[in-house]
């Protein structure tokens, strides 16, 4: 475990980033917000980061109180890592981020990798009301919960339940509702998400 670092500054903004301002951190929480992962599953969706580093950062994150450590019954019998209340805090810290950083995205570079369930905090942000959503990209599918204030913020894969809508469209078009190029209602009203399922979310899209 590293010595925890600080600026030494008297300031909550300094303090937040003696905890979070490291490379990997904050995108670690973002995988962290679909609940417990394994390591194996982090490094998976984090290209880039080094056994080392992921390993680091996860030891430093549990010292602060952000992720805890647990291990699955039988038969699964692996650790996995996940949020803790004070974790989970940091979604509305990464939503404002994402939002800021909507106009740094550019066109995709043939260097990006990109998962599907990283579209799910953008449209979280472009949903209201409550409920579960199932999205479903080229590159897979996840489900979110809107209006949910405990829990996971995603998943991955098809929703466990009967989701109360279910959005399908192409990257494109989500990456333009995550930039808020278009609305997600404009993007269904020109034919660019197709919206299924008889909860009050799916129709309230179909008749926005």
């Amino acid at each position: 475990m590293s010595p925890r670092r600080s600026y030494d500054q008297y300031c909550s903004a300094a303090r937040a980033l003696d905890l979070v301002g490291d490379r990997w951190t904050l995108l670690i929480v973002r995988e962290l917000l679909a609940g417990p992962r394994r390591y194996t599953d982090l490094h998976a969706d984090l290209p880039g980061v080094s056994t080392d580093v992921l390993a680091s950062r996860l030891k430093d994150m549990e010292r602060d109180g952000l992720t805890t450590r647990r291990r699955l019954p039988p038969p699964a019998s692996a650790y996995v890592y996940e949020l803790t209340d004070r974790g989970r805090e940091l979604l509305p810290v990464l939503q404002a981020l994402g939002e800021w950083g909507q106009a740094e995205l550019g066109e995709r570079r043939p260097t990006d990798a990109v998962r599907a369930h990283w579209f799910a905090l953008p449209l979280l942000r472009a949903l209201d009301g409550e409920g579960i959503v199932e999205v479903r990209l080229e590159e897979g599918e996840f489900h979110l919960y809107v209006g949910g204030d405990e829990g996971p913020a995603y998943r991955e894969g098809p929703a466990p339940v009967e989701p109360d809508a279910r959005l399908a469209m192409d990257v494109d078009t989500c990456t333009a509702v995550g930039r808020a190029e278009l609305s997600l209602t404009e993007a269904v009203r020109a034919g660019r998400v197709r919206v299924t399922g008889d909860g009050t979310l799916a129709k309230a899209l179909r008749e926005a």
